[in-house]
């Protein structure tokens, strides 16, 4: 399949399409936070976010941010060809959970250490995820975890069609 039209950047915005294949780790200084069930679960500026042609950051937070009990291990895995074996977590908070909506990598690849003990989370299933108070959008498809921010030019992996880019 053909790569798509990047859409046009406006001021202040970065294309998705600039980011590398393979991805690239990048700390970025920037506030996370993250609300489910009512409260905030993480709030945190120690990020790094990895960025992979055609999608949207995924954004890594310290697993020790997030409050006590809320990241419960959850079975199963996947495998990334570029970050290797992935492990995945509830989410949890009292009586509400959201199966398998967070990830990390224990054990990563060469060149992707700093990942190691931080934890990504699916935007869609948080009652809201903001990056410097912008409430983001999950990532279309619901497949892939990268968020959008205003700041981003797509089209973004996820979208009807785009299962060949």
């Amino acid at each position: 399949m053909r790569r798509p039209t990047p859409d046009p950047v406006g001021p202040g915005q970065e294309s998705v399409w600039d980011y590398p294949r393979p991805p690239r780790l990048e700390r970025v200084h920037a506030r996370v936070t993250i609300d489910f069930a009512a409260v905030t679960i993480v709030d945190t500026d120690d990020v790094v976010r990895v960025l992979e042609t055609s999608h949207p950051p995924v954004y890594y937070l310290p697993a020790a941010a997030f409050v006590p009990g809320s990241l419960i291990p959850a079975a199963g895995s996947s495998f990334c060809e570029f970050k290797g074996a992935a492990e995945y977590f509830d989410v949890v908070r009292g009586t509400a959970v959201r199966e398998r909506a967070a990830w990390g990598y224990p054990n990563p690849s060469p060149g992707y250490e700093e990942l190691v003990g931080r934890v990504a989370v699916y935007a869609g299933g948080m009652d809201r995820c903001t990056v410097d108070g912008e409430v983001v959008v999950p990532q279309p498809g619901g497949f892939y975890g990268g968020w959008v921010t205003s700041n981003l030019a797509g089209p973004f992996k996820g979208v009807p069609g785009s299962m060949g880019w």
